[in-house]
């Protein structure tokens, strides 16, 4: 017979745990045999002792057999993901799914909320009037089968046994956990039936991972045990020092991915970039394209013709929301009351953000939860965000805030202000967007 306190005895002496005592905790999670205090006693355990790459295989593949598992026999293509660690502007995912999709591959994205300072792009999406993202299982298998892309909401029966040990995590300061993070990124990955994931790491003051040295385990804890799991995976560490694009705030940033998509006016050149550096790992890794410099050249057509916006348009419409969001998103989005420009406070080069306190902005102005249960408000937000690099003169707008009342909009422009450095620096060189890659 197998005790709980023994496991979490053998865990806090630093052994390692074998996959029938993992499979004894993961099935604890579930059917509640494990109390709270003892998922919160293994966790710190881990969090203090670590685990071994066989263990974190271990764990990963019992919490994805926790619940469903998807199949998808007889897809006539790959069936490939993106996931991001989470970031201040990224909408990345509302681009790719498309993208990709006109590529041939298949994205069944089943994506987050916001958590903290970082948006989530279930939020995002349910700024568009009518969007459903709980679609019933059939409908999701549907879509991903005729359209090539479906981006819904987590359901609660994938991988249930991450769901209550995160929220035990989240409440005992054991989050920050290299392999827990993996299991409960991967097994969730696992679960919808996946042939190839790219992994885009956020490294900086914008992301969970602050440094590059997390930043590097991390992505080689999630190639590792996702290889050792049967899952090919490349990762990015990528650059979240800055505002990624010039939109956050859940309505803005879906209709920055409607701009981006059609091509109305220039793409943001770090967006454009990490999209397509995303997308192609996804190509490769799918046999869609021999190499990366290929598989952008079929990326770039895609956007071109408007395939990707094509595919797009008809996810939106398949998942409820309107027909014609490309042509008309001023109908369905959402618009703040009050827009006010952020004056830049002195002439220079703008060289900093504080890209964490950029995003709590978005939570301030009511875009963003500081409880699971918070509603909110999809108009609020930023946008034509100048970024690094960008020179200004006194009085230049850097960005614009849009806010539901005048007092929210003063105290957003503060912060804002607050958070972005200008100097004088005619030798600024930007930091690399990629600064490794992985897998």
């Amino acid at each position: 017979m197998m005790l709980a306190q023994e496991i979490i005895r053998a865990k806090r002496e630093g052994r390692a745990l074998d996959e029938a005592q993992i499979r004894h905790f993961v099935r604890g999670l579930v059917d509640g045999s494990w109390s709270e205090g003892q998922v919160a006693a293994l966790g710190m355990a881990v969090f203090l002792r670590g685990m071994g790459r066989d263990e974190a295989v271990a764990l990963t593949r019992a919490m994805m057999d926790s619940g469903r598992v998807m199949r998808w026999p007889d897809m006539p293509g790959p069936v490939l993901d993106k996931h991001s660690s989470g970031g201040v502007g990224d909408k990345l995912s509302l681009m790719i799914a498309p993208m990709v999709a006109a590529c041939g591959g298949y994205v069944p994205m089943i994506a987050g909320r916001g958590l903290g300072h970082t948006g989530g792009t279930v939020d995002k999406l349910e700024a568009i009037a009518g969007y459903t993202t709980t679609p019933a299982p059939a409908d999701f298998d549907r879509i991903v089968r005729t359209l090539g892309c479906a981006i819904i909401g987590q359901t609660s029966d994938l991988a249930p046994a991450d769901k209550r040990f995160y929220a035990v995590r989240d409440i005992t300061a054991t989050i920050e956990s290299v392999p827990l993070i993996t299991a409960s990124i991967l097994s969730k990955k696992l679960a919808a039936g996946l042939q190839g994931l790219a992994m885009d790491i956020k490294c900086g003051n914008g992301a969970f991972a602050a440094t590059p040295e997390f930043g590097q385990e991390l992505a080689r804890s999630i190639v590792e045990v996702a290889g050792g799991a049967g899952l090919r995976t490349r990762a990015l560490i990528t650059d979240m020092n800055q505002v990624l694009g010039r939109e956050v705030g859940n309505a803005l940033e879906v209709r920055g991915a409607i701009d981006y998509l059609k091509g109305d006016g220039p793409r943001e050149a770090r967006t454009h970039e990490l999209t397509l550096a995303l997308c192609a790992e996804m190509l490769v890794l799918g046999g869609l394209a021999p190499d990366t410099a290929a598989a952008r050249v079929k990326l770039q057509a895609a956007l071109d013709s408007g395939a990707a916006a094509e595919r797009f348009a008809k996810m939106v419409a398949a998942l409820g929301g309107p027909t014609d969001l490309m042509e008309r998103p001023d109908a369905y989005l959402a618009v703040a009351p009050v827009v006010r420009a952020v004056p830049a406070p002195r002439a220079g080069r703008i060289v900093g953000m504080k890209t964490r306190d950029i995003g709590l902005v978005i939570v301030e102005l009511g875009g963003g939860r500081r409880l699971p249960g918070d509603a909110l408000d999809m108009r609020v937000g930023l946008d034509r965000f100048a970024q690094s690099g960008d020179v200004v003169s006194a009085g230049d707008p850097i960005a614009f805030v849009h806010a539901a009342d005048e007092a929210s909009a003063e105290r957003a422009i503060a912060q804002v202000l607050a958070a972005v450095t200008i100097e004088d620096a005619p030798n600024w060189t930007p930091a690399p967007l990629v600064m490794a890659e992985l897998g």
